[in-house]
């Protein structure tokens, strides 16, 4: 009974030891990846391209007066992008990826889409618009985002044309870049908007990232931009 029970402690003693072992690891990973995140934008925005004025940083916060992107001065290629936002009654705005062309990034970029959801503008319209679709392309599989006056998360993971986004913790929408060879019709067989006039396929896997501004009259906020590099 005796050695019987010594095992048992010895057993116990094994599973509290590499239950520390596990967490200890954890912490190590979850650090290392905390390392690894850096801030897209500066506070003073001073590594940032944008039309004089508009954009500005208060409290950590970013938003615009205008309807005018504000750019990334670096190229990214492959990434995880996260970030915070909160939408005003009828935000519509979107975080621009692989763009070559900031002065006409509509053709020449992905947009993952921001909206208030629960707008009966945006609410009640295409799904290839709504919060976490990518725009034009692919209709999100839920509606995740908060109401106004809320703040959500966003992550978005870039990867050899492989776009994922997760919104608020949940999948939302993927699209596979080389599958997009039309610039009419989507796989799916659905319309992409005219003025989406170059193929996805064709776009190159890197470039600057923008967040659009006050477009369609309503404000966009977004806090904690975070970057990591693959």
């Amino acid at each position: 009974m005796r050695i019987e029970h010594n095992l048992q402690n010895l057993f116990i003693i094994k599973n509290i030891l590499n239950m520390k072992k596990l967490i200890i690891l954890t912490l190590i990973l979850s650090s290392v990846e905390l390392l690894a995140q850096k801030p897209v934008f500066k506070e003073d925005l001073s590594n940032a391209i944008f039309p004089k004025g508009v954009w500005t940083c208060k409290d950590g916060v970013f938003t615009a007066s205008e309807d005018q992107a504000i750019w990334s001065s670096k190229i990214y290629e492959d990434f995880v992008l996260t970030l915070e936002f909160k939408n005003a009654d009828g935000t519509n705005s979107g975080v621009i990826l692989y763009c070559n062309d900031i002065h006409d990034w509509i053709p020449n970029s992905i947009e993952v889409q921001i909206a208030d959801d629960h707008s009966e503008q945006w609410g009640n319209g295409s799904k290839y618009s709504q919060c976490g679709a990518v725009f034009g392309h692919v209709a999100p599989l839920k509606s995740t985002v908060k109401k106004p006056g809320e703040w959500n998360t966003m992550k978005i993971t870039a990867i050899d044309r492989n776009v994922r986004v997760e919104v608020n913790g949940e999948l939302i929408s993927t699209m596979a870049m080389r599958q997009w060879t039309s610039a009419t019709i989507n796989p799916d067989g659905s319309e992409i908007p005219s003025w989406l006039s170059k193929p996805a396929a064709l776009l190159p896997n890197y470039g600057h990232i923008g967040f659009q501004g006050k477009h369609a009259g309503a404000p966009i906020f977004f806090r904690n931009i975070m970057i990591e590099e693959l």
